[in-house]
Order: structure tokens, then C-alpha cells, then sequence
């Protein structure tokens, strides 16, 4: 049987809505293997100026990316939705071995399979160097904070 990952396409609103936060709360526990198995086997990415194909890749680049990308948090939230296609902005804040923090914000597109598999990712992100008191995400989403909106600054 194939693999699947509901909710699967053609998406409504509330299909797109839930397949972002999953997404969302997956990339927020910052384990790799958990995270790629929402992709399919032969997805391919374009991250920032990366390109990116296949799981053991993903798995790859996120160990790598959470390595240097300390106390990593995110939130995502729905652009719009088309079929089997959804577009997110989202915002995360991380801070690198030296202390600095950085929130990027980002812009992706996304393809899914039949299945709810993702097999194309395209990510477009820009950082911007923050103070710890400038922060304003910390952690998981609570579930109460579900649905709500990312301020953009």
C-alpha cells in the first residue's frame, strides 16, 4: 500500500489549514527523519540556493540546518490553496553558536501527490538579525494560537 499523509488533494480551506499546521508542528520538534517522511521518497527542493532531492538529502540538510539554527522555532501560515498546490509565509527565530538571533521570513510553494505527499518544495527566505528581547516566538505553537495569523514585523 502506498504511503499517505492526509489530509490528501484536491484541497478545501479547512484540508489546507490543517496540512499547514502539520507541517508546522512537525518542522517545530527539529527531527529530521520525522520531518521527511511528509515528503515523498524522490521530493525535490529548492531552499534558499540549495537544491535538494530525495529524503536522505532532506534528512541531510535539516540535521545540518538544526545543528547550526540553535532553539529553532516557527510558525506558518496559509497564503493560498489550488488543487494540489498550497503556498504558505512563515517565520521562524533561531540564534547561531556566537548568540546572535535571527528571525527569517520565507515564502513557500508546495506540490503534493495523490497520497498528501509533498514532492516539490520551493522556499525563498531572508534574515534578519534580532536582539533575544525582539524576539516573539518561542516554541511549539500552543494549540490555542492555531489559525492565528503571523504579524508581518
Amino acid at each position: 500500500m502506498p504511503e499517505s499523509r492526509p489530509p490528501c488533494p484536491p484541497f478545501d480551506e479547512q484540508a489546507a489549514l490543517r496540512k499547514v499546521q502539520a507541517a508546522e508542528d512537525a518542522w517545530n520538534t527539529r527531527d529530521p527523519e520525522r520531518v521527511a517522511l511528509a515528503y515523498t521518497p524522490d521530493s525535490v527542493w529548492r531552499n534558499r540556493d540549495r537544491f535538494i532531492a530525495g529524503r536522505e538529502e532532506i534528512v541531510a540538510f535539516l540535521t545540518a540546518k538544526w545543528e547550526r539554527e540553535l532553539d529553532y522555532a516557527l510558525r506558518k501560515s496559509l497564503w493560498s490553496f489550488h488543487g494540489n498546490r498550497i503556498a504558505v509565509r512563515f517565520q521562524y527565530e533561531c540564534h547561531d553558536a556566537a548568540g546572535q538571533w535571527w528571525r527569517s521570513y520565507g515564502n513557500e510553494l508546495w506540490e503534493f501527490d495523490d497520497n498528501g505527499l509533498m514532492r516539490r518544495r520551493e522556499a525563498s527566505i531572508n534574515d534578519v538579525a534580532i536582539t533575544e528581547g525582539d524576539r516573539r516566538i518561542f516554541g511549539p505553537r500552543p494549540e490555542s494560537e492555531h489559525g492565528v495569523d503571523i504579524p508581518l514585523r
